[in-house]
């Protein structure tokens, strides 16, 4: 059977206390779907916008807040272009083998999974490790690492994954409406402009229902 899920990349949570995490390490992967806790919920929040909160200074933007929350999410608020480190990742359950975004990646960047089955026929996803997938006839051959010449290889039909990538948009979906409940339990004076730059991060259309401020 193979899997194909939307992945967060995290970051270490320990110390964090503006809202409930699960404990978690830098550089594991958080699948995000409908099925999360509100604590999961909370730790990708966390992670989306430690992904962006970066140094602004001098950029023409707002200084961040004092207050703790509101200097966290500065970055989320106010950048332009946002970034959700991650991906999509697949997994063979018959054998074991699992393809999973590389550095760099995001998971923006899941719309060039289209390309493999309507455009170029091929498309990469990240670096250490540097996940590749290509079109051969009617099938997709994803390779793990393609940097590695003995690298482990899955393949399906190509129909299976524009079956599994259609999945995969509504697990994000499912996970933006969760989050935007949890915003308005966790964060409720940064509700409404949270949600949205959740949906521009993880390149899903804006809410046509957000949390009231």
């Amino acid at each position: 059977m193979i899997v194909l899920q939307p992945v967060l990349e995290t970051c270490a949570t320990d110390g964090f206390d503006l809202w409930p995490v699960a404990e978690c390490g830098a550089y594991g992967f958080l699948p995000l779907g409908g099925a999360l806790s509100h604590v999961e919920v909370g730790t990708a929040v966390m992670c989306i916008a430690a992904c962006n909160n970066v140094d602004l200074e001098g950029e023409g933007r707002p200084k961040p807040p004092t207050d703790p929350l509101g200097n966290f999410l500065h970055g989320l608020l106010t950048m332009d272009d946002l970034f959700a480190a991650g991906g999509l990742r697949v997994t063979d359950t018959a054998t074991g083998i699992v393809l999973s975004p590389g550095c760099c990646n995001g998971l923006d960047e899941r719309r060039d999974w289209l390309a493999v089955i309507d455009g170029d026929g091929w498309a990469s996803f990240g670096h250490d490790p540097s996940p590749l997938a290509e079109r051969t006839g009617d099938v997709a051959r994803l390779t793990v690492d393609a940097e590695q010449q003995d690298s482990p290889v899955i393949e399906l039909p190509i129909t299976d994954l524009r079956r599994l990538l259609a999945d995969a948009e509504r697990d994000l979906a499912a996970f933006h409406r969760l989050a935007i409940g949890w915003a308005a339990l966790h964060v409720p004076d940064y509700a409404v402009p949270v949600c949205a730059a959740l949906a521009r991060a993880l390149d899903l259309p804006a809410p046509a229902v957000l949390p009231k401020p």
